[in-house]
């Protein structure tokens, strides 16, 4: 299967963020799945209230259009309304007969960011297959929670998408690496870890302690090996993955069989 995987610095107006997907499509080549990162619909660090939308507004019509035309699957972070007045963190996966989402259960409580301020959380986990291939969803916050990987290799994920907004700050580029590398250990499955640009290389100022990117996307092998990876800044990397890997892999450390808790 090839994967590309869309680092950028997403702009406050979601139309803006859309004419980055329409351009992005049209470089992804034959690439069967095209992943941009948490967030693309606006950027973390503005009210998210006024510029959520439901899942059949306009800004998701749009990317699913987008997404049949090109005949590919489209994974893009959005905001959809919460009936409790907050939003949700919600990924949209939609195009190559699958049209679903997944509300980012683990919310960003931490390094002074309060998430659930604003965000309520989902409760689902979600599996798709596309072409023959199970693939599982998860957002940013979530790849420190490694029972969520492994539950979603136990639904059958051979390869999981993570689309990030990852946080700034001492540390936190080695976290990102470490924790894509260990998840995808845990679980024995490809991890696909797409983040925004670090907004600095874009010339975006700062949105105080809001989680706005760092780049670095990477693709981790179920082994744990960073098979490849991007800079801070924007940029498109496409990779080819070969399922026929978690399986060899799953022999050699069978740690979903072997484990005890």
């Amino acid at each position: 299967m090839r994967i590309a995987l869309s680092q950028f610095a997403a702009d406050t107006d979601p139309r803006r963020n859309l004419d980055h997907i329409r351009k992005t499509i049209s470089q992804t080549g034959d690439a069967s799945v095209v992943v941009f990162p948490e967030a693309t619909m606006a950027r973390f660090g503005i009210p998210l209230g006024p510029i959520a939308e439901p899942l059949d507004g306009p800004w998701a019509t749009a990317v699913r259009e987008i997404a049949e035309e090109a005949g590919v699957l489209i994974v893009a972070g959005m905001f959809t309304p919460s009936q409790d007045g907050r939003v949700t963190n919600t990924l949209l996966i939609t195009g190559r007969g699958v049209d679903t989402y997944y509300d980012k259960i683990h919310l960003f409580d931490a390094f002074g960011f309060a998430e659930s301020k604003t965000v309520a959380p989902g409760e689902r986990i979600v599996v798709s297959e596309v072409d023959d291939v199970m693939i599982g969803f998860a957002t940013c916050y979530d790849i420190r929670f490694p029972g969520l990987f492994q539950r979603l290799a136990d639904e059958g994920a051979t390869i999981t998408v993570v689309p990030a907004s990852w946080g700034a700050g001492p540390g936190k580029r080695e976290q990102w690496e470490l924790l894509a590398r260990a998840r995808a250990l845990d679980s024995t499955t490809f991890v696909v870890a797409c983040g925004q640009a670090n907004p600095a290389t874009v010339g975006q100022a700062p949105s105080g302690n809001a989680p706005t990117g760092i780049g670095y996307s990477l693709v981790a092998s179920p082994l744990g090996e960073i098979r490849d990876q991007l800079g801070p800044e924007p940029g498109l990397l496409v990779v080819d993955i070969n399922t026929d890997e978690v399986t060899e892999a799953r022999k050699v450390v069978p740690v979903l069989v072997n484990r005890k808790f």
